[in-house]
């Protein structure tokens, strides 16, 4: 007879409870489990893991364990005169007990989770210095189906299906070039495609958004190539679907393409992060704005699917609905940020949640099923052009919850005024400059008159791909956002090549600094926590010190002021982590990054930081501060291996080169 206290006994059970929860552990959420599947964590994008190892009790031992260079030196070595940026964007993935992620190059490398050693890079499809060249995405994706595994990366103009234990490319993946195929679209006006994410793999299908560089040349040429949604088999790389994001003759929305504009108007395409509901089968897919979206003039009417949430059938493409944010973009108010899944419970109604941030600084929420607003969506009467030629949208849609994340819009009373004089300078700085609420259009620039339209935000956004965060047990989302005002002064196109009336002036000023101080009020950095189940605000607090140290604020004893960069969050089971963000990462730095774009004499490197850290995510208090001697330019992930919980986030500046770090708590 078997004794329930017999030592063997309580082994051979505790294997068959393990065996037994197995299954279960495999079908719940990857980010449960302790890995990380896509760059958002999981298809949802939340951004979330269930890890608690390292908690509110421990975060404050978190140490840098190990350090990984993400220049490729073997690559370097190989190939003499390559450069890269120092933009190392990727977030790894974590698959059965390896690390995968794109370098600095974009080429992906495999590597040990608890050491970060190389276990293989990926070569250059061809051993040329062009081909060896290249830039990091954010992130690649995974797909497997029995013992069938394949790590999919694009990278250029390429999509790759890759060997997960080798690196190789599989040779039946692609037609022309075996390993690959060209993503660059076959339509007039398009240059060179470009991708700063990953694909989406949803079932059998890799999804695939993207963008045009140097499209439509954002200045004063109408004419450009759509940047449409494609779905392709993983395995061999065909074309399975195609989303036209302009809508073609009979197509829903082509009607509001006025005038004919339907046809040469372009861009508009998916360049931030892909979502999917893997049970409904769908995939959601944030657009960016159209052509030279400062002015309109040539593309009169609402403009659908600019700025738009798309919610498509996985398996075909094919519309299921659509949200409009933005009618006929003059602000360049992308949805630049990932559309997060989860489920909330709003006055006791349980709603599959789809929650979708723009740059104008809010969260769009719906019932992710048929697209329905989970509060109110209001049109709403908002200003009008007087620039010739343009028709402005007489409504834009306002969220009646939750609350916009960051400030909207500029008057008077959003300037600084931490002294009497300073006051008084950011009032005389702004007497020229059209003023107005969110959705104030561009004006025109006059020589020696208006200067043009100051917006909060600008066109970098609030919100960016950056933006967003959800912890699907408390119902709360995380926004991390800055606030940065811009410039948009209109005249007529003086070039002999351009094809528009209008378009941004060349003479029309940055928006002016106090000695680089801004003039509008912090926090210039933040994160917000909105809940979703309320609709409410929760709370927001500055991230980073910012400026307080500038000269003419350092006598004045202030808290911390936020710094206006574009850190990613992660979020865990107790906690809220986030960088400073890095100089690294170009467009960040009002000026194209310059350190005195002004000429005023003062260093503005208040505007990014090297400190990573970790909040209660319950109030936004600070519980650690770790520094990782660089900014961070990708967002951070977390993973269990051999029972120690990782964090690891990609970090680089201008004076250092780019690398992973990798903290945890050690023994």
């Amino acid at each position: 007879m078997i004794k329930l206290d017999d030592p063997f006994f309580r082994k051979l059970l505790l294997l068959i409870v393990a065996l037994v929860c197995i299954p279960l552990i495999a079908n719940a959420q990857s980010v449960g489990n302790g890995d990380w599947r896509y760059f958002g964590g999981d298809n949802n994008f939340q951004r979330y893991s269930r890890l608690e190892q390292i908690d509110s009790n421990y975060v404050a031992e978190l140490e840098i364990v190990w350090r990984r260079d993400g220049t490729a030196e073997r690559l370097r070595e190989n190939y003499e005169g390559l450069a890269g940026t120092k933009n190392l964007r990727s977030t790894p993935l974590l698959i059965e007990g390896v690390l995968y992620a794109q370098n600095v190059f974009g080429l992906v490398e495999a590597f040990d989770p608890a050491t970060g050693e190389t276990i293989w890079t990926q070569d250059p499809y061809e051993a040329t210095l062009l081909e060896a060249a290249g830039i990091s995405s954010r992130g690649v994706a995974h797909w497997e189906q029995g013992i069938d595994q394949r790590i999919m990366s694009v990278r250029g103009n390429y999509m790759y299906a890759l060997n997960p234990q080798t690196g190789e490319p599989f040779p039946d993946f692609g037609r022309e070039e075996l390993g690959r195929i060209n993503l660059t679209y076959n339509t007039s006006n398009a240059n060179n495609f470009a991708l700063t994410t990953s694909p989406l793999v949803v079932g059998n299908t890799a999804v695939v958004g993207g963008f045009l560089n140097g499209a439509g040349d954002g200045g004063s040429i109408k004419e450009a190539a759509p940047e449409n949604i494609r779905g392709f088999d993983v395995r061999t790389g065909e074309l399975e679907w195609e989303f036209n994001v302009v809508p073609r003759p009979g197509e829903f929305g082509y009607d509001s393409w006025e005038e004919g504009s339907a046809e040469w108007s372009g861009d508009l395409g998916s360049w931030c992060c892909l979502s999917a509901d893997e049970e409904l089968g769908i995939v959601y897919v944030p657009l960016g704005a159209p052509t030279s979206a400062y002015y309109g003039g040539h593309r009169p009417g609402d403009n659908l699917f600019a700025n738009s949430l798309v919610a498509l059938n996985a398996e075909t493409g094919e519309r299921l609905w659509h949200f409009q944010m933005i009618h006929h973009d003059l602000w360049e108010y992308d949805n630049s940020s990932p559309p997060i899944l989860g489920d909330i419970t709003v006055d006791g109604r349980e709603i599959k949640a789809v929650m979708q941030a723009n740059k104008n600084g809010f969260v769009y929420v719906f019932n992710r099923i048929n697209g329905e607003p989970v509060w109110p969506i209001v049109e709403t009467a908002v200003p009008q052009s007087i620039v010739e030629g343009e028709a402005t949208s007489a409504t834009q849609p306002i969220p009646t919850k939750p609350p916009a994340f960051d400030r909207q819009g500029i008057n008077e009373n959003d300037l600084i005024d931490f002294t009497p004089s300073l006051r008084e300078q950011a009032l005389e700085l702004v007497a020229n400059f059209t003023l107005g609420p969110l959705y104030t259009p561009p004006s025109p620039w006059i020589e020696n008159g208006n200067q043009g339209t100051i917006t909060q935000p600008d066109a970098w956004g609030s919100g960016n791909w950056n933006t967003g965060a959800f912890d699907p047990e408390t119902g709360m989302y995380y926004a991390v956002s800055y606030t940065n005002p811009g410039n948009l002064g209109i005249a007529p196109t003086s070039s002999s090549s351009a094809t528009m009336t209008h378009s941004i002036s060349r003479e029309s000023p940055d928006v002016p600094s106090i000695q680089g101080l801004p003039i509008v009020k912090p926090p210039y950095g933040r994160v917000t926590a909105l809940n979703m189940n309320s609709g409410e605000l929760e709370w927001t607090v500055a991230n980073g010190d910012g400026p307080r140290n500038h000269p003419l604020l350092r006598d004045l004893d202030l808290p911390p002021l936020g710094i206006p960069n574009r850190p990613a969050p992660l979020v865990t089971k107790t906690l809220f982590f986030v960088g400073e963000g890095s100089d690294a990462v170009i467009g960040t730095v009002p000026g194209g990054g310059a350190y005195d774009p002004a000429g005023t004499g003062f260093d503005e490197s208040w505007r990014w930081g090297t400190i990573f850290r970790a909040y209660d995510k319950a109030n936004g208090n600070i519980l650690a501060e770790i520094d990782l001697q660089a900014g961070t330019t990708g967002a951070p992930m977390t993973y269990m291996h051999e029972g120690k919980q990782y964090i690891v986030v990609a970090i680089s500046s201008r004076t250092s080169e780019p690398e992973w770090v990798a903290l945890a708590i050690s023994p």
